[in-house]
C-alpha cells in the first residue's frame, strides 16, 4: 500500500519536515550521538534547555526508528493531498504541540531525574497520523498467510509497532501521547479541524524543500471557472459565459492516485469526471460520499 503516486508532488509540507527531521538527526549524530537525546525531568523542571525541546521533535535517536519513522511520514502524505496542505500544516502543529504537553505532563508524575524518559523524534505526529489512517483510509484488499488475515494497511501498523517499541518505555510513551493528540484533532477540538494557514503560509513551503523534477500536477488540473487569461495591450471584454466543453478523460495517475488512498477505482473516475479532473475537489466528493 503507498501514499498515491511516488514523490512528494503535492506535499510540500510533508518534503519539508522530511528533510529538517533527516539534517536535525544526522546533526545530533554529528554533534553528540543518540545519548544526548531524549527529554527527562531534569531537562524540562532542573534546567530548562530549549534546543532539547527542539531536537525532540525533529530528530530520531537512533538510525533504524529514523529509517522506520521517515517511512511513515513518507507514507502519510497522503493526508496532506486529501485535506491540502494549509490544513495538513495545523494538524502538524497541533499534534506536535499537544503531543509535546502530554509529554511534559507525563514527565511530571513520573519525576525521575535520573535517565532520559521519552525518546527523541517526531512520535507526536507520526503516531497522530495512525488516528485518521484508522478511520478514513478504508482496507481495499485482503488476504491471509496460515489462516491469518492480513489487509494492504497491516504493513503500515507493523511498522508503527516496530517504531512504537524500537525504545521499549522510552518510545511507548510519546506514541501514545501521539494517539492521544490525534484522537483530539479527530474530536475537532476547540474546530480545530477546521483551522487553515492561509494559502501563502503553505505555498512558502515548496521553497524551503528541494525542487522537485517537473511541474506540479495540482496547478495542471485546477480549472477556475470565470477566470480569463490577461493579455498585453489587449482589452478583455465579459460576456455571458461561454458554454462548458465536455470533460476530458481522467488522467490515469489521477485515478491511481485516489486509488491509493483506498477509493474503488470506478468510484474515483466518477469523481474526476464531476469535478472535472480536479483531484482535491474529486477527494472531497468521495469523502463526502463516505460519510453518508
Amino acid at each position: 500500500m503507498n501514499g498515491g503516486p511516488s514523490g512528494f508532488n503535492n506535499a510540500p509540507v510533508t518534503k519539508t519536515f522530511v528533510i529538517a527531521s533527516s539534517i536535525f538527526t544526522i546533526f545530533s549524530g554529528i554533534k553528540g550521538g543518540p545519548d544526548k537525546l531524549g527529554l527527562s525531568y531534569q531537562d524540562i523542571f532542573w534546567n530548562l534547555r530549549l534546543w532539547k525541546l527542539i531536537l525532540s521533535v525533529f530528530a530520531f535517536s537512533s538510525t533504524p526508528e529514523m529509517m522506520f519513522g521517515l517511512c511513515l511520514l513518507y507514507y502519510f502524505r497522503v493526508f496532506e493531498r486529501q485535506i491540502g496542505s494549509s490544513k495538513y500544516l495545523v494538524f502538524i502543529l497541533f499534534s506536535v504541540i499537544v503531543s509535546l504537553l502530554f509529554e511534559v505532563f507525563a514527565v511530571a508524575l513520573l519525576k525521575d531525574p535520573s535517565a532520559n524518559l521519552l525518546t527523541s523524534g517526531p512520535y507526536g505526529l507520526i503516531f497522530a497520523s495512525f488516528v485518521p489512517f484508522y478511520f478514513d483510509i478504508p482496507v481495499s484488499t485482503q488476504f491471509h498467510v496460515y489462516s491469518v488475515h492480513f489487509s494492504d494497511k497491516s504493513f503500515i501498523y507493523l511498522a508503527g509497532v516496530q517504531l512504537l517499541l524500537s525504545s521499549w518505555k522510552r518510545s511507548i510513551l510519546p506514541g501514545i501521547c501521539g494517539i492521544l493528540a490525534g484522537s483530539l484533532y479527530r474530536l475537532n477540538l476547540f474546530g480545530i479541524r477546521k483551522a487553515k494557514f492561509p494559502e501563502f503560509t503553505a505555498s512558502f513551503f515548496p521553497r524551503l524543500s528541494w525542487p522537485s523534477m517537473g511541474s506540479p500536477r495540482g496547478a495542471t488540473t485546477r480549472n477556475v471557472t470565470g477566470s480569463a487569461p490577461f493579455h498585453a495591450g489587449r482589452h478583455v471584454e465579459r460576456t455571458s459565459p461561454a458554454p462548458m466543453a465536455p470533460s476530458a478523460e481522467p488522467p490515469e495517475d489521477a485515478i491511481a492516485t485516489l486509488v491509493s488512498m483506498g477509493f474503488d477505482r470506478i468510484s474515483a473516475r466518477q469523481a474526476l469526471v464531476q469535478s472535472r479532473n480536479d483531484i482535491n475537489i474529486a477527494t472531497n466528493i468521495l469523502l463526502e460520499a463516505l460519510s453518508h
